[in-house]
């Protein structure tokens, strides 16, 4: 595939390309260009020259056409999930299931193009009164990770288009396929040409362009924590605005009177969807005394038939880890862990078998006895592998999920709705799910605490993030008034 710019696609201006790979296989699924600052700029340029047109739209037209897209991408939903598979690796039904998010958000934010309100305020002086209005904040650089390609760029795109701002899409240099073949559906479907601009290439080369160049008003990020910082460091030269959602080591808490089968049902699910590589994975498991030998004896259970597998396969309940860089740091994390004292209930170890030679797979992991300075209790592991730890009470386990640099996402399994908001309230986190597993939804808003981020994606608030607030100040005539100093 090519780079698409100004809804045509396009080449490097060097012409030269890079191999994605399927994760399960190793084979090469398609090649795109290595875009550099030249081509980066081209696309700037392009979403800057669209931006009026497209803002000076009324929000009406905006919504229709969101919606009209958001029914062209349901036609292709299949198609989409397939690409998405072959280049990240997920199941086949978690990939469209990423993909109708995207659509469901798309719909969700056409709903909501101009409702925001204007404020009329009169000055407390009586001579006059200002209009508060909201505008576009201009050409935002989306940035977008590997894990969640599609679902994680609708998050961007949907609150972003709706506000009339115009886009420059910086994909994960590993999955860029389905980003692509988006702003293709997307643009045919009505979508104004150069509103929605996909450059691929090395983020050390076209994300450097897109911190540092003036025409970008906005960098909407999400990824490492350490990427983070250095985007944060970038994006002061030029003031730009920033939206970052960084890394997680979310906590679970489950209690003794929780619904046990429930929640073995929801670590499994939080912790092996997408084979732990979500910003909102459970991370870090707390169980009550009471409860933990039953539980982790039915969530190993649980785990042994989690059947690891090609994407593609039907009956593949995880896929591989994304990448070899990925596994190999999910296995030292392991390793230290256990050279620590930690014991393996199952897996930690490559599955064997010819199907799984040439792919990056990792067998779902359970860790009891870890010490707490390890790794993987204090770092974020992006992968297949869970450290479990037994606490007395409630206040052991908030103390200890709050005894970290992050504070994305957590959740808590009781039947007791006063310890339920108590650990809401104390958690230092962004969210915290209650007797569910982390399912992020768009009506409301998304991010973190502490190094988790900065700002919010999502909900109203993820809105407000894309525009700028102007006020217009409207004196009353008055008669004999002038404007000038005092006399001495």
């Amino acid at each position: 595939m090519r780079m698409f710019v100004d809804g045509n696609w396009a080449d490097s201006v060097t012409g030269d390309t890079t191999s994605i790979f399927n994760p399960a296989t190793g084979e090469v699924v398609d090649s795109v260009p290595m875009g550099n600052r030249e081509d980066a700029r081209s696309a700037i340029d392009v979403a800057r020259d669209r931006l009026q047109k497209w803002s000076a739209l009324s929000p009406i037209e905006r919504s229709r056409l969101l919606y009209r897209v958001s029914e062209a991408i349901k036609s292709n939903v299949e198609e989409l999930a397939q690409s998405l598979t072959r280049e990240q690796g997920k199941p086949l039904y978690e990939a469209r299931s990423e993909v109708s998010s995207f659509v469901g958000c798309l719909e969700y934010y056409a709903g909501l193009t101009g409702r925001f309100r204007s404020a009329q305020v009169p000055f407390t002086s009586g001579e006059g009164y200002s209009i508060v209005t909201k505008k576009p904040v201009g050409v935002v650089g989306a940035i977008v990770p590997w894990n969640f390609p599609v679902s994680l760029l609708g998050w961007k795109l949907s609150p972003g288009l709706a506000a009339g701002n115009t886009f420059v899409v910086k994909p994960a240099s590993t999955t860029p396929l389905t980003d692509l073949k988006l702003a293709e559906v997307m643009t045919k479907a009505g979508l104004p040409a150069g509103v929605l601009n996909v450059v691929t290439g090395p983020g050390s080369v076209v994300g450097e362009e897109l911190l540092e160049n003036p025409k970008v008003s906005k960098i909407a990020f999400t990824g490492e924590t350490e990427t983070g910082r250095r985007i944060m460091g970038q994006a002061a030269l030029t003031i730009k605005r920033i939206t970052l959602e960084l890394g997680g080591s979310d906590p679970m808490i489950v209690c003794d009177d929780a619904d046990i089968n429930l929640a073995v049902e929801g670590a499994a699910f939080g912790r092996f969807r997408n084979a732990g590589q979500i910003c909102t994975s459970v991370k870090r498991l707390f169980l009550f005394q009471d409860i933990a030998g039953d539980f982790i004896k039915k969530f190993t259970e649980m785990v042994r038939r989690i059947r690891v597998g090609n994407g593609l396969d039907p009956h593949t309940t995880m896929g591989p880890v994304h990448s070899e860089q990925q596994r190999q740091e999910v296995e030292h994390m392991v390793e230290e862990a256990t050279g620590k004292g930690a014991h393996v209930l199952i897996g930690g170890r490559r599955p064997s078998g010819a199907e799984f030679d040439k792919g990056h797979f990792y067998e779902p992991t359970l860790l009891t006895d870890v010490d707490y300075s390890s790794r993987i209790a204090r770092e974020e592991c992006f992968g297949p592998a869970l450290p479990i730890f037994v606490v007395k009470d409630l206040e052991e386990a908030i103390e200890r999920a709050n005894d970290s640099v992050y504070g994305l996402g957590s959740s808590i399994w009781t039947r007791n709705l006063d310890r339920a908001q108590y650990a809401s309230e104390m958690i230092e986190a962004g969210t915290t799910w209650i007797n569910s597993p982390p399912i992020s939804r768009p009506e409301v808003p998304f991010g973190g605490f502490k190094q988790s981020g900065i700002g919010r994606e999502l909900g109203l608030e993820g809105l407000e993030h894309y525009y700028e607030t102007k006020t217009t100040q409207i004196y009353e005539y008055i008669k004999g008034k002038k404007w000038r100093y005092p006399e001495n």
